[in-house]
C-alpha cells in the first residue's frame, strides 16, 4: 500500500495538553478523522480502517466505543430498505 504524507500544524505543547506523545497524537488524529469521515459517509469502512491503521473488525469495535453507527444510511434510504424488506417477507408468506 502506497502512502501519502499530510503535515498538520498545531500549537507548541499541544500533545502535552491532551496528555499524548507525538506518536499517540498522530494516531489519535488519524482515528478521529477516519471515524468522522466514515460517519459522514465520505469514505467506506474499509478506507476508514485503513486510514486509522486498523483491521475492519477493530475499526467497527472502535466505532462502538465512540458511538459511531456502522450502518450509514440516510433516513430516506432506511425507509426504502425497510419497505423492500417488508415486501420480500410478505411475498415469502403468500
Amino acid at each position: 500500500m502506497a502512502l501519502e504524507e499530510l503535515r498538520i500544524k498545531y500549537p507548541v505543547g499541544f500533545e502535552m495538553a491532551v496528555q499524548l506523545t507525538k506518536f499517540e497524537l498522530e494516531q489519535h488524529l488519524r482515528l478521529m478523522a477516519a471515524l468522522k469521515m466514515f460517519e459522514l459517509g465520505k469514505i467506506s469502512s474499509g478506507k476508514a480502517a485503513e486510514l486509522a491503521g486498523l483491521s475492519r473488525t477493530d475499526f467497527f469495535e472502535v466505532c462502538g466505543k465512540y458511538k459511531v453507527s456502522i450502518f450509514n444510511y440516510a433516513d430516506d434510504e432506511i425507509a426504502s430498505e425497510l419497505r423492500a424488506e417488508m415486501t420480500t417477507v410478505q411475498k415469502a408468506f403468500v
